[in-house]
């Protein structure tokens, strides 16, 4: 039984009852190995502790550093890579975070329809040479690293953020619950370190 949503999340459309919730994932890379069935079962188990149900929508793409280069850039004016960003579509948007957390619409999105179209949670965009390059000193592995950055992205969309402190550590203790049930404990604590950066952001459009 999913335990309840912790609190600060953003009031969004309802799910339609009828249907059920479905994760994308597509890997679009050739840097790093990527198993897409292993990120679509840890957001599964995700979403649904987290209380989405019914005709749910989540988009995950694994890209290289020129793409999300190209949209960090272009949604949040940095022109660097970053690890994760978070694109939220359906509901309502919330600031931007590091890497992982933009909000918005996303790339390429239409806004979304009526009430009776599948809720669109939104797009988790990562890049999985900056999380390999960031592992060793930040999650400890490179499965370690992705999968934080899958559910820290995820977390974005459903509303969280970490611009304030008191948001910052309702976050990741939230991470790191989901992580340790579904993931396993990363082999180092990336919230460990004091002032250390949060993983990558949401866009606002």
């Amino acid at each position: 039984m999913a335990e309840p949503r912790p609190p600060g999340r953003a009031v969004r459309r309802r799910a339609p009852d009828d249907g059920v919730v479905s994760v994308f994932v597509a890997d679009e890379q050739h840097e790093c190995p990527v198993d897409p069935d292993r990120w679509v079962r840890l957001a599964e188990a995700v979403l649904d502790d987290e209380g989405v149900r019914g005709d749910a929508e989540l988009s995950v793409l694994f890209v290289d550093g020129e793409v999300i280069s190209g949209l960090n850039h272009r949604f949040l004016g940095k022109l660097e890579a970053t690890d994760v960003l978070a694109f939220p579509i359906d509901g309502e948007q919330v600031d931007p975070g590091r890497s992982p957390d933009g909000g918005g619409p996303g790339p390429d999105r239409l806004p979304g329809d009526p009430d009776d179209l599948p809720l669109l949670l939104g797009d988790v965009v990562i890049c999985p040479s900056v999380a390999a390059r960031n592992a060793p000193d930040h999650a400890g592995t490179y499965d370690d690293e992705i999968a934080l950055l899958l559910v820290h992205g995820i977390l974005h969309l459903l509303g969280m953020d970490h611009a304030a402190d008191v948001e910052r550590t309702a976050m990741q203790a939230r991470e790191r619950e989901l992580l340790t049930r579904h993931h396993g404990t990363p082999a180092r604590d990336p919230w460990a370190a004091e002032g250390a950066p949060p993983v990558d952001d949401h866009f606002e459009g």
